[in-house]
């Protein structure tokens, strides 16, 4: 903001001064305005400070994050909602809706379009993949806690490497590799413990997170041209719809026609629909703040604060749904939360070596 400055100027005829004195005249210019003042537009955040709007950023991020898990949980086990292929198709539609009018309407990043067949099938078979993804943890929490299908999740570095081995036939360091011992180690003692184990939702809870990492991998290896790269959110605008064309049919062969039973239920019980909106609301959230972290802070801070969000989200799901747990569990889930750890700062170390 430029502060008020003052300019003389001395009449050039002393005869035209009609005061007679040696005065000056003195002119007061006032402040520039802002950009934001001139538009009248004040951009969210402005009247936050930096650290102020990023510890916010994080803890909607830890919010978002812990809320659709244990909304997921909530409907799919305790509610009787037991259609998980629906709530999937429900969370892709209401990522679709919610990126269309971020992108397009609130201009959170600049529209970017599919330039090609061959980039649109790429997108398509990352599309499958995500879908295979979350259907399988949506449909392990209504067989195991929260807190299994956590620490379950916190294995995805170790399902990383492996297919960028396989695939890429990329290796890694020695350290890095040996950081993984303690992941598995932790998992395997958390296994052996869990007093509410169930077989079927331990395999779709790894078939979870093994295609976690297997998106990753393959995303990395179909964008890596840059005209091809696609923003995180533009690439949610295309998957989301995607996806639920995808899940629609699976979702009427192996669970009827849900949209009728829910209407009929709410009918009687009118709350199912404000859950299930605020549960798609939230499902969206999720991607978003994932960007937003991102985007305030870096792509190995929100590695960091996964790591802490599944620690939080056991912790609540426990506190919440009362499920039973050992102490061999919980020196598991630690183990492994140790391990993704020394993962981490192995891989980082390794990159600085590199270059």
């Amino acid at each position: 903001m430029v502060e008020a400055q003052k300019w003389t100027r001395r009449m050039s005829n002393p005869r035209l001064d009609t005061a007679a004195t040696a005065d000056d005249h003195v002119l007061d210019i006032p402040t520039t305005p802002t950009a934001e003042v001139r538009n009248g537009i004040y951009t969210f955040g402005s009247h936050l400070t930096p650290n102020l709007l990023t510890a916010l950023i994080i803890a909607s991020w830890f919010m978002s994050n812990t809320g659709v898990l244990l909304l997921n949980k909530y409907l799919l086990s305790f509610y009787g909602y037991r259609y998980p292929i629906f709530l999937t198709m429900l969370h892709m539609l209401s990522c679709a809706s919610y990126s269309y009018i971020a992108i397009n309407f609130l201009e959170i990043v600049p529209k970017q379009h599919i330039l090609s067949k061959k980039q649109f099938f790429k997108i398509f078979a990352l599309c499958a993949i995500f879908c295979f993804s979350v259907v399988c943890g949506n449909t392990s929490l209504r067989y195991i806690p929260v807190s299994f299908n956590q620490a379950i999740g916190a294995t995805t570095p170790f399902f990383t490497s492996i297919f960028a081995f396989i695939i890429t036939c990329k290796k890694e360091s020695v350290k890095v590799y040996f950081a993984l011992l303690p992941v598995v180690f932790g998992i395997v003692l958390a296994t052996n413990s869990e007093p509410l184990f169930n077989l079927f939702g331990f395999l779709v809870c790894i078939g979870s997170t093994a295609g976690r990492a297997l998106k990753s991998v393959v995303q990395g290896i179909l964008l890596t041209n840059e005209a091809e790269k696609l923003h995180s959110m533009n690439l949610l605008l295309y998957i989301a719809p995607m996806a639920a064309l995808i899940l629609l049919p699976f979702s009427l062969y192996n669970e009827g026609n849900v949209a009728r039973i829910t209407l009929e239920k709410a009918k009687t019980d009118p709350f199912i629909i404000l859950l299930l909106i605020g549960n798609a609301t939230v499902a969206y959230l999720v991607n978003l703040t994932n960007f937003l972290v991102t985007k305030h802070t870096s792509a190995l801070t929100l590695q960091v604060l996964g790591n802490a969000k599944a620690a939080l989200a056991a912790f609540v799901s426990v506190m919440v749904f009362r499920n039973p747990v050992t102490m061999t569990a919980v020196t598991g889930f630690a183990v492994t939360i140790m391990g993704i750890v020394l993962y981490s700062e192995a891989k980082k170390r390794s990159k600085i070596t590199t270059y």
